[in-house]
């Protein structure tokens, strides 16, 4: 085969032979000898493993980091004979994957159940499982934000599940934990059928799994129903993935059973590669504009507004009566989900430029969350909201953390949150129509929702009086951790402009220019 032709995935994509692919796939590669030196590492060396595997293992995304921002040149390229993308839209995702990865990383060096860490002790054997899993998990994620091919999509994110199911239960000991772990699967393994399922409608429609044929096919088609079928079910396993409604039952448990630097990792990692296969799904296999009997003009955006309607209100509704926190941000993680499906409903360039700008805003507000529990559960505080009475006069800054986290999720300006919902509910309301005008009303009204379930832990952080007044300490790893999501869910906006331009320079080039937003968004920074 040649070094260059056209690919047959994405006729706008040069194609690369195997040896041609291997410096576009560095990152990759990167990773895959990191997460081999953390196992023979493991397995030779003596002594405690936590520092070692943590450091190859955060030296592993440092490189692939830098093997991403070398190669980063704007043009498309199909690797390994059109198989996988090598564009801007699969690098936003690469560097999200590598900052989700290290910031989780450097959390667990601290984490009492994750790697069993015992100050003075040598309680961590687990580390290197524990990293090898997290960058092989990363990789997963990498290939599903690029995957071109209906095969590939499938296997990539069989082998993110795969790697979750164990994640999950890594703390083999611990019942929630195990019981965490079996759920998932379960959920997992009916969800991936069911699209499995799907796309093999898909692939008979078109004999092949390549999406742009796929695309071909169905534009050509008159049997449209089996596309909408098709799709329906190819939306069972991306929902799974996303936590959407109706497959978020498995998100409370796992959240709640899971390690919590895994929790982490799982509202924001493996969700974000979701809604990337997601856009890659509907920009590259579906057609745009099918028409039935049934459907004046195309069902994709009434499908998915119910499925986003029904996500966030249940979501929010749901956390409402939730005491335990990793549960009640298992449920605002469904909620955000639906947020983030409004940038499908809108269909265009606007609107998901719209969902990778709410994405980097929520690595940061969820994340930093996230790490307040995980440092308050290493200084001997439990996870429900009274265990955070009177926090604000015990521990002022992991409070001040939490509450600047709670308020960016809300969307309150000036934080880093508003700016995300703002773009997604103007790419809406840009679009126009009733439906879409509906989606942003029940949208709003949601965040108003959230805001108290999020007041609920302000209250008991700020206004209630706690049991004890000793002073929570907190590990520096975790101060500095905190500080860096407080800051960028504070001043996010100051760096807003050229995060648009990266945004828009990212859309998947089956657009041939992002359009602009709304009048109004332009006064924005």
């Amino acid at each position: 085969m040649p070094a260059q032709v056209r690919s047959r995935s994405c006729p706008n994509m040069t194609a690369l032979d195997n040896f041609a692919s291997l410096r576009w796939f560095a990152p990759e590669l990167i990773l895959s000898v990191g997460i081999l030196a953390i196992l023979v590492a493991d397995l030779f060396a003596k002594g405690p493993s936590r520092q070692r595997s943590s450091m190859i293992a955060l030296g592993s995304l440092a490189l692939a980091l830098l093997a991403t921002l070398l190669t980063m040149d704007g043009e498309k390229r199909g690797l390994f004979g059109g198989l996988i993308a090598r564009d801007p839209f699969t690098d936003f995702f690469k560097i999200l994957f590598i900052a989700t990865t290290a910031f989780v990383g450097i959390a667990a060096l601290r984490s009492r159940d994750t790697i069993e860490y015992r100050p003075g002790e040598h309680q961590d054997k687990e580390s290197g499982e524990f990293y090898a899993l997290a960058l092989t998990t990363a990789i997963g994620m990498m290939l599903m934000a690029a995957s071109t091919d209906l095969l590939l999509a499938f296997l990539s994110l069989e082998l993110v599940s795969i790697l979750s199911y164990i994640l999950a239960g890594f703390k083999r000991r611990n019942r929630k934990s195990s019981e965490a772990s079996l759920k998932y699967v379960i959920y997992g393994g009916v969800a991936s059928g069911i699209m499995l399922y799907g796309m093999s409608l898909l692939y008979g429609l078109a004999g092949s799994t390549n999406l742009t044929t796929i695309y071909q096919a169905a534009q050509a088609s008159t049997s449209t129903l089996t596309l909408i079928v098709a799709v329906v079910l190819c939306l069972a396993g991306f929902g799974y993935k996303v936590a959407s409604v109706p497959f978020h039952m498995w998100c409370p448990d796992v959240y709640e059973g899971a390690p919590t630097p895994v929790t982490a990792f799982f509202a924001i990692g493996p969700k974000a590669a979701g809604f990337a296969l997601l856009i890659r799904f509907f920009n590259g296999a579906i057609p745009a504009e099918i028409h039935t009997d049934m459907f004046r003009s195309s069902p994709w955006p009434l499908i998915l507004g119910l499925i986003a309607a029904a996500t966030m209100t249940l979501g929010n509704l749901a956390a409402i009566n939730q005491t335990n926190l990793k549960r009640l941000l298992a449920y605002s993680s469904i909620a955000h989900a639906g947020y983030l499906m409004l940038g499908l409903c809108a269909g265009n360039a606007d609107g998901q430029r719209a969902m990778l700008l709410y994405m980097v805003t929520y690595l940061f507000m969820n994340l930093g969350a996230f790490l307040v529990i995980m440092a308050l559960a290493d200084a001997g505080l439990g996870e429900d909201v009274a265990d955070y009475r009177g926090l604000g006069q015990r521990a002022k800054f992991p409070a001040l953390v939490m509450a600047i986290s709670l308020f960016s999720l809300t969307g309150l300006p000036p934080f880093a949150g508003f700016f995300g919902k703002f773009y997604l509910f103007a790419a809406l309301l840009a679009k126009g129509g009733t439906m879409n005008v509906t989606l942003a009303l029940i949208a709003i009204l949601n965040s108003a929702i959230s805001l108290y379930y999020y007041a609920r832990v302000l209250k008991a952080m700020y206004f209630e009086k706690a049991e004890s007044d000793e002073p929570v300490a907190i590990a520096p790893i975790h101060t500095w951790n905190m500080g860096l999501m407080a800051a960028a869910s504070l001043g996010l906006w100051v760096f807003w402009s050229p995060l648009v331009d990266f945004a828009t320079n990212s859309l998947p080039q089956w657009y041939p220019a992002a359009t602009r937003l709304v009048a109004a968004a332009a006064v924005l920074p």
